[in-house]
């Protein structure tokens, strides 16, 4: 998904139509107060984004994406008519991606939000919400960007929760998934609770079902 903030609505359609119609899904806002209303209902890769906005400054609009846990990893494009040296160092320097001014090609537009994609895909994780990643590839996890240490058998058991979510399973079922044959439940119940611990809150997400074994509860974003 490719988010647009842009106030100027023919460029805004343009661009939306444009990614379009290469296959990529995009939204487009004229507002901040509706771009950031809708991040809360669901995070972009991209953002493509202006800087002289009605209401609120482009460059403050980045400022806050880098500085809010939630939305710090998300790839930002600024798209403006400022095109001083200054305008584009302090937009790099705040953490965009990539700076490119108007008036500018479309298609060139489109191969930079590819390349974008490509460099994302290269490092993409299998589960991103509530500021927790879990990388499968690079065998990492991390909340709101700080890396969580976890043995072999916890993350094994965070990431087979978070491919099924708000699913209880019985613990027997759980040691044979996890650990290939039914170990005691201590084995079990011990692996959760030092998750539980290394997770902090995102932790108290793994519920106890009495009488049956563990679900996780949330509300999923795998990519």
């Amino acid at each position: 998904m490719i988010y647009m903030l842009e106030d100027d609505t023919s460029i805004l359609e343009l661009v939306l139509y444009a990614l379009n119609s290469q296959g990529l899904e995009a939204k487009g806002f004229s507002e901040v107060k509706d771009f950031k209303n809708a991040l809360k209902e669901s995070l972009p890769q991209i953002v493509i984004l202006d800087v002289m906005l009605p209401n609120e400054n482009g460059f403050e609009v980045l400022k806050w994406l880098k500085s809010n846990a939630q939305t710090k990893q998300i790839s930002v494009i600024m798209l403006t008519a400022l095109a001083s040296e200054y305008e584009k160092v302090k937009g790099l320097d705040l953490g965009a991606d990539d700076y490119l001014t108007k008036p500018f090609g479309v298609m060139e537009l489109l191969a930079r939000v590819r390349a974008i994609l490509r460099r994302i895909d290269g490092k993409q994780s299998d589960f991103v919400n509530d500021g927790l990643e879990y990388s499968s590839k690079e065998h990492e996890v991390s909340i709101n960007g700080e890396k969580i240490k976890l043995t072999l058998k916890e993350f094994e058991l965070l990431g087979f929760f978070l491919k099924n979510p708000n699913r209880a399973f019985e613990r027997d079922e759980l040691l044979e998934i996890i650990w290939g044959y039914s170990a005691q439940s201590r084995t079990l119940d011990i692996h959760i609770k030092t998750l539980r611990q290394k997770l902090g809150i995102w932790g108290q997400k793994i519920k106890t079902i009495h009488g049956v074994g563990y679900k996780l509860e949330s509300k999923t974003s795998t990519q």
